[in-house]
């Protein structure tokens, strides 16, 4: 899959988003579990942006260990000013686990995860383009080198 993330922001004004990750499988020569590559964005109220950053700068460990249970990897949230005062998120996380949906259910059943959404979810926005569901919108890679 291929395709690159293009946010719609003002009048007609398209900017490449940064960031272009996401989804795509890869299996070792090992034959190890198949690793793949997730990115992904939203939006951040600007009010919100120190907190949401004095959140990240402490994760709570049981977070943090949820995280890990649910075989997620390498993951990073970076935040980017597109626009002035147009502040995003964009995240990649490695997977290498063999059910994603079944993990992300468990995760969203998790109550430490659950409470840690209830602060992080008021500072964030969905974009306007996304799928049906989705907070953070699923990104498409079109570019990986190893």
């Amino acid at each position: 899959m291929s395709a690159i993330a293009i946010v719609r922001l003002g009048a007609g004004g398209l900017v490449l988003a940064a960031l272009v990750i996401a989804l795509v499988g890869i299996v070792s020569a090992q034959g190890r579990t198949p690793m793949q590559r997730y990115g992904s964005i939203i939006g951040l109220k600007p009010e919100k942006i120190a907190y949401y950053k004095e959140l990240h700068e402490a994760v709570w460990p049981g977070v943090l260990k949820m995280i890990k249970d649910c075989h997620i990897q390498n993951y990073s949230i970076y935040l980017k000013e597109i626009e002035p005062g147009k502040f995003y998120l964009f995240s990649y996380f490695e997977y290498t686990g063999k059910d994603f949906a079944g993990d992300m259910v468990r995760m969203a059943a998790d109550p430490t995860t659950q409470k840690w959404w209830k602060e992080t979810d008021p500072c964030q926005f969905p974009i306007a383009v996304r799928a049906a569901g989705e907070k953070w919108a699923g990104m498409e890679e079109v570019f990986h080198i190893d």
